[in-house]
């Protein structure tokens, strides 16, 4: 790797996004040594409480762009959904870790299968929807089942509907807004897993044990490590993630999101999603790992050495969502939790306002 390509301590890195996870990057970026410079439209980012600059301006705003990317070293981003020319501007004038190539593959669900199925990856069937045609003819091949989802902007179960009988697939296409869609056949998977992965410049990669997911209402609320997985199984996420980093020539974290079905007594994992960023189902590795996955994020895009993902106590992350943040002192008192609240103005149904890392010696 070439010193040109190596950041310093005192060196700044630009972020585009100032939500939690801009806010933990940044409040690992100064234990680093390196600043942080926010890019956000939103004045009331939480990540500007933790950063050393803070840019309040549209992402289509190229003047302001210009000027971010002037007082930067390199530019990393916080959220898959960043414009595409945002990104591909500031590329021409500074590095962007992970590329504009991960975005693209991100942001279009169909772009994404693709290149999982090019890539040797399992996934689920899918097929493209452009009408309510197309849906009935992709039902037929899926024995009736299936999941639609938009082909862009869905997180946290928006822009999608699952589609059980004759009844739920009635104008389906409409009642998602009429816009391209892909349909994944129904999995009867036992659980979501995920595993976090990071490489860097020189394309080693360093990846974090698998945790188990639960969620609520579509949203995530624990993440559980060790996730009670054959070893076999585990090693399997693990080459598979390391796999699509690697194909994509990413820099950077990236979460990868699995299903576990079982087959018999048998376990296989079909990938589900990937995101180009430090990820909510890795907040575990704050407290159970030396190496944090927003550490190892700073370090991949400032061209520094990977640390080590190994994990040193089991963990059981819980998302506090809405109302949920507001029982912080009862956190404190338990012993085995750390707290991690993300400073927002405004608490909303729904909303992540922290997560919670409980801690006990590692068993497995």
């Amino acid at each position: 790797m070439s010193a040109k390509n190596r950041l310093s301590p005192g060196d700044t890195i630009g972020i585009l996004g100032g939500g939690q996870l801009g806010r933990m990057l940044a409040q690992s970026a100064a234990s680093l040594g390196l600043k942080v410079h926010i890019f956000c439209p939103d004045p009331g980012s939480p990540a500007f409480d933790v950063s050393a600059g803070v840019t309040i301006a549209s992402y289509d705003d190229t003047q302001a762009l210009d000027r971010f990317a002037a007082d930067v070293s390199v530019v990393t981003y916080e959220f898959e959904n960043v414009p595409g020319p945002t990104a591909a501007h500031l590329d021409a004038k500074v590095p962007v870790r992970p590329g504009v190539r991960a975005l693209e593959v991100s942001q279009d669900r169909l772009s994404e299968k693709e290149f999982l199925s090019g890539a040797g990856v399992a996934i689920a069937g899918f097929a493209p929807i452009g009408s309510q045609t197309d849906l009935e003819t992709a039902l037929a091949r899926f024995d009736g089942r299936g999941v639609l989802k938009t082909r862009r902007f869905g997180y946290d179960g928006k822009g999608q509907m699952m589609i059980r009988s004759p009844g739920d697939a009635a104008g389906a296409f409409e009642k998602i807004g009429a816009v391209p869609a892909v349909l994944e056949d129904l999995i009867p998977f036992e659980c979501e897993v995920s595993v976090i992965v990071a490489r860097d410049l020189d394309g080693t990669c360093a990846s974090y044990d698998i945790a188990r997911n639960h969620h609520e209402n579509h949203i995530l609320k624990t993440s559980t490590v060790p996730a009670g997985v054959s070893a076999q199984t585990a090693a399997s996420a693990r080459a598979t993630a390391e796999r699509i980093v690697t194909s994509l020539d990413y820099v950077g974290v990236m979460g990868v999101e699995m299903f576990l079905v079982r087959d018999g007594d048998g376990e296989r994992l079909l990938v589900n999603e990937i995101a180009p960023r430090v990820h909510n189902s890795g907040h575990w590795t704050q407290d159970a790992c030396l190496t944090s996955q927003f550490d190892q994020h700073i370090r991949a895009v400032a061209g520094w050495p990977l640390g080590s993902g190994e994990r040193h106590s089991d963990a059981v992350m819980e998302n506090l969502i809405g109302s949920e943040a507001d029982a912080w002192q009862d956190v404190l008192e338990d012993p085995t939790a750390r707290l991690h609240l993300y400073g927002k103005s405004e608490t909303r149904p729904g909303r992540k306002m922290g997560h919670v890392n409980r801690i006990s010696p590692k068993t497995a």
